[in-house]
């Protein structure tokens, strides 16, 4: 990571890179909200279709208004008050708010600006490590990604498909001879056993946990995370990926445990310890093969 990566076209190529990933940051805040939503009622039409019955579920919003990433305009979830432009600036409006809704006071989760700034350091990171080239703007859209599948699994305990499979795909082109100005770090030989190996590996452990236990220990998003994450940083980096999700999982296992938000047995998603580990090799990879000596 270096600063003079950041300063290659200067200061204002900087600020606007500050203000590009805080402006992402808030679209995947849409992201993370809307496309289970939209994944559900997909679920639920092919139900209605098939089963001759609606899968009833709670929702602001009738069943058969368009919904989707674009529409409707974003709103406060309590009221349903439509947001102005000035009350959607990244981070700068919450503050003017105070963070609570302009039209019925409900507070807004501090989660909106934290996304946002997240995005955006995460953003500056990326660039000040590979800076304006090729693969560090791959390097973003990966790292936008691993924040929007974050958050959904966090919240549904689901790894949408409609993220994993684009991401595992778009790894494995990265790395292909097809596109040479993005020059990704690993080989497309690499890239392809990454792949193979992310995948197969948490899907033999999920089968062999099913045959021991008879219980499913984790979801197949899980498997299709990790093969991404392989294709795009090679297989050399899985045990390490694998080890820094294990202890961060764990860590907020424990946590949740000492806050009494945890149960012993309760499920827990693994993705977002997943995405943290990739997005660590992604920043660090080689120091972090070094430390394991790899």
């Amino acid at each position: 990571m270096s600063i003079d990566n950041l300063m290659v076209f200067g200061t204002l190529a900087l600020v606007m890179l500050a203000w590009v990933g805080l402006s992402v940051g808030s679209f995947l805040n849409v992201v993370i909200y809307r496309l289970p939503v939209m994944l559900e009622r997909t679920w639920t039409a092919i139900a209605k279709e098939h089963l001759e019955e609606a899968a009833k579920r709670e929702s602001p919003i009738a069943d058969d208004a368009p919904f989707n990433l674009a529409v409707p305009r974003s709103r406060c979830p309590a009221c349903q008050t439509p947001i102005k432009a000035w009350q959607n600036i990244p981070v700068l409006s919450w503050l003017l708010l105070r963070g609570r809704c302009a039209a019925c006071g409900t507070s807004i989760p501090v989660r909106y600006p934290a996304i946002e700034l997240m995005t955006g350091i995460a953003s500056v990171a990326v660039i000040a490590t590979f800076s304006f080239t090729g693969f560090g703007y791959a390097a973003l859209l990966f790292t936008w990604v691993l924040i929007a599948a974050t958050f959904i699994d966090f919240d549904t305990q689901l790894l949408p498909d409609q993220l994993t499979l684009p991401l595992l795909w778009a790894g494995l082109l990265v790395n292909s001879t097809a596109f040479p100005g993005l020059v990704g770090p690993v080989s497309p030989t690499d890239s392809i056993l990454g792949a193979t190996f992310g995948y197969g590996s948490l899907w033999s452990v999920y089968w062999l946990f099913k045959l021991v236990t008879g219980k499913e220990g984790m979801g197949f998003g899980d498997f299709k995370l990790l093969g991404a994450l392989g294709a795009w940083l090679g297989w050399q980096v899985l045990p390490a990926i694998i080890l820094i999700a294990s202890v961060c999982g764990l860590t907020y296992a424990l946590f949740g445990m000492l806050r009494n938000r945890q149960e012993l047995g309760q499920p827990m998603p693994f993705g977002p310890f997943l995405a943290i580990g990739g997005w660590v090799c992604l920043i660090a990879r080689d120091r972090v093969l070094a430390f394991f000596s790899i």
